[in-house]
């Protein structure tokens, strides 16, 4: 049984896209993990192209983690995102748990129920400039597998790939308060309100749940409201190169 780990992100929508024009191998599946914290952006876009993949031979399965796990800590504060931490004095980082959570586990529990008892191959959408990233599936039953490395594709191959196909590139996906965005991405959060709204819920939710630290969804350790995004040419620097 082979399935695309789709994130509605470049690579692994490459990928999706690649099947569906014939230039890669059929795939029983396109199983995307719906955090349900993604931004309005990738929805729309998702909404968009669902259609466009299984019109032409692409099953796409959403699948959701429990009710009781999609927000951003449980009900023994337990936090699941990387959050940044400070008492005033020292600074930390927390586990990062999400990922396991809103994606690694609700795929496998989906993969358990219709793989009939066969090998699953998993393509993961990376390309050669994150080749790091590579592992091997933690289950027995998985084989994880890397079409573009083995194309030798970049994350801007897979940019031309789609261009050169008419076909539209998505933003990076991630979840709308994830701790690990850049200045850039918070700022693009910062464009959408509905978004904005969603980061900075989640950001106060965390403050006060791990005492004595306190808790950030952004590495500058103060409310998401506070914080400064803004690039030297918005400050009114000038780029000399």
């Amino acid at each position: 049984m082979k399935v695309i780990s789709l994130g509605w992100g470049t690579q692994s929508f490459t990928l999706a896209a690649m099947v569906a024009l014939g230039e890669l191998e059929k795939v029983d599946a396109a199983i995307h993990a719906d955090t349900t914290h993604e931004s309005s952006w990738t929805y729309s876009f998702a909404k968009k192209y669902i259609k466009w993949l299984e019109d032409r031979g692409v099953k796409v399965v959403t699948v959701k983690p429990p009710m009781n796990k999609l927000k951003s800590f449980d009900e023994w504060n337990g936090v699941y995102i990387p959050a940044y931490t400070t008492d005033g004095v020292s600074k930390g980082q927390l586990r990062r748990q999400c990922t396991g959570h809103w994606k690694i586990a609700p795929i496998r529990r989906r993969l358990q129920k219709i793989r009939n008892k066969e090998r699953v191959e998993m393509w993961i959408g990376i390309t050669i400039d994150e080749a790091r990233r590579m592992n091997v599936s933690q289950v027995k039953y998985i084989e994880n597998r890397y079409p573009l490395i083995e194309r030798g594709m970049t994350r801007n191959d897979c940019l031309v790939w789609l261009k050169n196909n008419g076909i539209d590139i998505p933003k990076r996906s991630s979840c709308v308060f994830c701790p690990f965005h850049t200045k850039a991405g918070w700022r693009e959060i910062r464009e959408s309100k509905m978004d904005w709204k969603q980061a900075v819920k989640h950001d106060l939710a965390i403050r006060k749940i791990r005492p004595p630290y306190d808790l950030f969804v952004c590495n500058q350790r103060k409310p998401l409201t506070e914080c400064d995004f803004d690039n030297l040419e918005d400050k009114g620097q000038v780029r000399l190169f």
